[in-house]
C-alpha cells in the first residue's frame, strides 16, 4: 500500500506526532490533533477529486456525490483503513510505559482521527499528488463499497416509519471537542420514545449514525403504533 510506505519514509518528527495522543503529552501541540484537522481535508478532496470526473453528471448531481464522498470518509471508513495500516499496533508501541491503550486502540473517534493525521503529515512531506494517489489506493475499497451500495440510513428509516405513520426527529444532545476537533451527539426520537443515538464529526454525520443504530434496533422489533396523542 502506498500510503504505508508513505507512512514508514516519515521524518521522525512526524512520524512521532502521528501516534502521539493528547494523553500521552503535557502539551496537546505535540499530539496529532493538528495533522489530522489537514489531513481530513486532503483527504476529502482527494477522493473528491477523484470520484468527479468517474461518475456521469446526468445521474450523480451535488447531492448524490457528497452522500458518496462522505460515505466513503466516514469515521468508519476511516477505522477500517487505520486496522490495514497497524495503527492499533503503532499506537501501542508509541504509548508511554504502563500506558492502557486498549480503549484507545479500539475506538473509532481515535482510529479516524490518527488516518486523517497519516494523510496530513504525508502531504505536508510529500506534497498533493503524491499523497492524493496514495489515499484513493487505500481508500478504494471503500470507494466501490459506496458507489456500489451507497447508504443513506436517515431515508431508510423514514422510509420503513411512514408505513406507520410515524416520523422520527433528530436533536443534537451535547457537542464536545476542541472548535477544530468538534463531535457531536444526537438523539432519534419516534413518538416520544428516544430509540437510538449516534456521534460523528458533524450534525449530519451523528444523524446519520443515529439512523443506522435505530434501524437496527427496529429490526429487533417492530415501532409501535403512534398514540392519539400523537396523531394530528
Amino acid at each position: 500500500m502506498q500510503l504505508q510506505t508513505l507512512l514508514a519514509a516519515l521524518p521522525e518528527n512526524l512520524s512521532t506526532q502521528v501516534f502521539t495522543h493528547a494523553s500521552f503529552t503535557e502539551r496537546r501541540s505535540d499530539s496529532y490533533t493538528r495533522l489530522a484537522f489537514l489531513g481530513d481535508s486532503v483527504l476529502g478532496l482527494a477522493v473528491t477529486s477523484h470520484l468527479f470526473p468517474r461518475l456521469e453528471a446526468e445521474r450523480f448531481g451535488a447531492g448524490r456525490l457528497t452522500k458518496i464522498r462522505a460515505q466513503t470518509v466516514s469515521g468508519a471508513a476511516c477505522r477500517v483503513v487505520a486496522e490495514r495500516l497497524g495503527v492499533p499496533e503503532r499506537l501501542a508501541a508509541a504509548a508511554p510505559a504502563g500506558t492502557d491503550i486498549g480503549g484507545l486502540a479500539g475506538t473509532e473517534r481515535v482510529l479516524a482521527s490518527i488516518t486523517e493525521a497519516i494523510i496530513g503529515a504525508v502531504y505536508l512531506h510529500n506534497g498533493y499528488d503524491v499523497t492524493a494517489a496514495a489515499v484513493v489506493e487505500a481508500f478504494a475499497p471503500e470507494i466501490e463499497e459506496a458507489l456500489d451500495h451507497p447508504v443513506d440510513f436517515k431515508s431508510a428509516l423514514q422510509e420503513r416509519l411512514a408505513q406507520r405513520a410515524l416520523v422520527v426527529v433528530y436533536a443534537v444532545t451535547e457537542e464536545r471537542g476542541l472548535p477544530h476537533e468538534r463531535f457531536f451527539d444526537v438523539a432519534a426520537t419516534i413518538g416520544s420514545e428516544v430509540v437510538a443515538t449516534g456521534s460523528g464529526r458533524s450534525k449530519k454525520a451523528a444523524e446519520q449514525a443515529a439512523a443506522r443504530a435505530a434501524l437496527d434496533k427496529l429490526e429487533s422489533r417492530p415501532p409501535r403504533a403512534p398514540a392519539a396523542s400523537e396523531v394530528g
